[in-house]
């Protein structure tokens, strides 16, 4: 972090009226040293200020910092500060993964435009504000900045997943250019904002669609209130598709897939990357105006979703037609699936819900009806889980943590979000028996006993034995405490 360094005003010094002799020596004297002090303290564009005239030095934090407490808070992103004199100059210390320049820059208070773009990189996320003449070419990935006579350079990935190589490698890396357009002229021209975001990384998994795209775009596009255009690099049509609806309420453009456009797009205001906090599917309410509830209303009112507050009990009977807690059971296909269904929703329904079995699929219109139609959601571990931003005020999610060290990791994913939603959690740990891995391994195998050396050892053979080889037959039993303890909650 930069340290802003104090500095005293200095007044100009008074000279006493002397007697006529005196007077004529005195006023050249005066008016000398008045002169020079305005140009010495006045001077625009004769050089720098010196740095204990009220510079503030400013530094962007990287992964190299991860041992500072300090490194992640968002305030020591790179800025720009301004000083009460006509003029002012700061000196930026731009250091990343993949550049490290130190620049001078220059601005009056006029509306000159930006010659540097605002960049911040953060613990989750980078994303630059750039201003001014802004031209975006496809073809080569570059946003030009053509205000000024700085020539440096940026790279960044305008994914919400900052330093996860796994999905960073499908990401398209864009190149930030200052100074220079390298004689590109504009074939459109644009009035509103534009922000541009990838659509690579683990896109199409239905927990990272939400925690790495959808609630980023929204609290970066959220100020603009439609009035800003999408620039989509390495476009799923599935992917827009498939999310429609959130598209077609933060924007009222149509999406511009920009790796396809041969003509270089203008714009004011440009926005590369997306803003996103630390924590999964989650807003700190520290640092936004924005928070999770107005994100859920968001959601309600982009699937035109009617019911706010799950079902309040009055009760212990659901006789003489009485309205039943409604219950969904989230079934999978492949992996991680319900083995026995039908007898979890036997025993639901002896209990008195009313139970709903559905797979969460791409169609998130109709997703979203089921779910917020529902009190209680249940399932095992995994995306699908998610769907519990649809979830009216106050219902209740179960996770089924499978066999496999899976505590934390079910804990970050769903259960800490899901308070933050204002929705009550809880979990259901399976025993060995309750594992399908039983009839795979004998009890006494690692799988059951040490699976973190299998994690250490690789994370595919984990993935492999507990991701994509397990199912589930929970002990209905065992369970009904679980879907009671629910009801009890159903009740408060």
């Amino acid at each position: 972090m930069g340290e802003k360094i104090m500095y005293d005003t200095i007044f100009a010094r008074s000279f006493s009226r002397y007697d006529q002799k005196k007077l004529g020596y005195g006023a050249f004297l005066g008016c000398f040293l008045i002169a020079l002090s305005f140009c010495i303290v006045f001077k625009p564009g004769l050089g720098p200020l010196p740095r204990h005239a009220g510079v503030k030095m400013l530094r962007i934090t990287t992964a190299s910092d991860s041992d500072n407490p300090r490194a992640h808070d968002t305030s020591s992103s790179m800025g720009m500060i301004a000083n009460e004199s006509n003029s002012f100059e700061i000196e930026m210390v731009v250091e990343s993964e993949t550049s490290s320049t130190k620049d001078t820059i220059s601005r009056s208070n006029s509306k000159t435009p930006l010659v540097k773009p605002i960049c911040h990189v953060e613990e989750r996320t980078e994303y630059c504000e750039t201003n001014g003449d802004i031209r975006v070419d496809g073809k080569s990935s570059t946003v030009f900045m053509t205000s000024g006579s700085s020539n440096s350079s940026w790279k960044i990935s305008p994914y919400a997943r900052r330093g996860d190589e796994a999905a960073l490698i499908r990401v398209t890396k864009w190149s930030i250019k200052a100074g220079a357009d390298a004689g590109l002229q504009c074939g459109k021209n644009h009035s509103v904002p534009g922000i541009m975001f990838s659509l690579g990384g683990y896109a199409g998994n239905n927990f990272h669609d939400y925690t790495d795209i959808v609630l980023p775009l929204i609290l970066t596009s959220k100020q603009f209130d439609g009035e800003v255009k999408f620039l989509v690099t390495d476009n799923n049509p599935w992917w827009t598709d498939k999310f429609r609806h959130v598209l077609r309420n933060l924007s009222r453009y149509e999406l511009i897939d920009i790796d396809k456009e041969v003509v270089v797009h203008c714009f004011t205001s440009v926005i590369v990357g997306l803003k996103r906090y630390p924590k999964e599917l989650n807003i700190d309410p520290m640092k936004s105006s924005y928070s999770m509830k107005e994100f859920r209303q968001f959601l309600r009112s982009a699937y035109s979703l009617s019911k706010e507050n799950a079902i309040k009990i009055r009760d212990n009977t659901n006789s003489d037609g009485k309205e039943r807690p409604r219950l969904l059971i989230l079934s999978r296909k492949r992996t991680r699936a319900f083995m026995n269904t039908y007898a979890i929703a036997g025993m639901a329904r002896s209990l008195g819900y009313e139970v709903v079995v559905d797979e969460a699929n791409s169609n998130v219109t109709r997703v979203a009806k089921t779910v917020n139609s529902c009190d209680v959601m249940m399932g095992v571990h995994g995306a699908g889980l998610t769907n519990m931003v649809f979830l009216p005020e106050n219902a209740i999610v179960i996770q089924v943590v499978p066999i496999g060290g899976f505590e934390w990791l079910a804990k970050t994913d769903f259960g800490e979000p899901s308070k933050d939603m204002k929705l009550r959690y809880l979990d259901y740990k399976i025993k060995t028996e309750e594992s399908t891995l039983i009839q795979q391994y004998p009890p006494d195998h690692e799988v059951f006993n040490n699976p973190y050396a299998i994690q250490d050892r690789s994370w595919y053979e984990f993935k492999s034995i507990y991701l994509e080889k397990q199912n589930v037959k929970v002990d209905v039993t065992r369970f009904k405490g679980t879907l009671l303890r629910a009801l009890e909650l159903l009740h408060e």
